[in-house]
């Protein structure tokens, strides 16, 4: 009985990575190049869904604050466009709490979803007394207050100049 030999399987790390893609190019006498097994196969079969490849729209600071005030029933929230007036802020945010404690926990939120969003306060003021909570988000300004303390204060008429007002300001 005359001996055969056994075939063994190559194992996957013994194969071979490349090999030679047949091309119109090699019946003229050229020689082809090695090609990658991933290449060799449409190149779209191998990548990302477009979807995946997309990184998160992130939402804009003011969006994420105006959000958080109204989760937290903040009353009558005002945004105003302050560039041309300040270096230290384009937008200041004025919103009131019912409480003390209200105004203690708004401020907290705002926080927490300005964090959640990818945006660090550069200061937290007035957190202890909780009249009047201000949180300084770099371009963005939010102040939390007690009506009483925003009455007396005035920030609305202080910072709200609209563009007649302005141009009479420059005039």
């Amino acid at each position: 009985m005359p001996k055969t030999k056994k075939k063994t399987a190559i194992p996957p790390q013994a194969k071979p990575k490349t090999s030679v893609k047949p091309t119109a190019a090699k019946a003229k006498g050229s020689t082809a190049k090695p090609v990658s097994k991933k290449t060799a196969a449409h190149p779209s079969a191998h990548s990302k869904p477009a979807h995946a490849t997309r990184a998160p729209k992130k939402q804009s600071l003011q969006a994420v604050v105006v959000e958080a005030l109204d989760d937290m029933k903040a009353l009558e929230i005002k945004v105003l466009d302050v560039r041309g007036l300040t270096d230290i802020a384009d937008t200041m945010i004025i919103a009131s709490g019912t409480s003390d404690r209200h105004v203690r926990s708004v401020a907290q939120r705002v926080v927490e979803k300005t964090k959640a969003a990818g945006y660090r306060p550069h200061g937290i003021e007035g957190q202890q007394d909780s009249d009047w909570v201000l949180i300084d988000l770099h371009d963005m300004i939010v102040h939390v207050m007690l009506p009483r303390v925003r009455e007396f204060y005035g920030l609305e008429k202080l910072w709200d100049m609209t563009a007649t007002k302005r141009a009479a300001a420059r005039a």
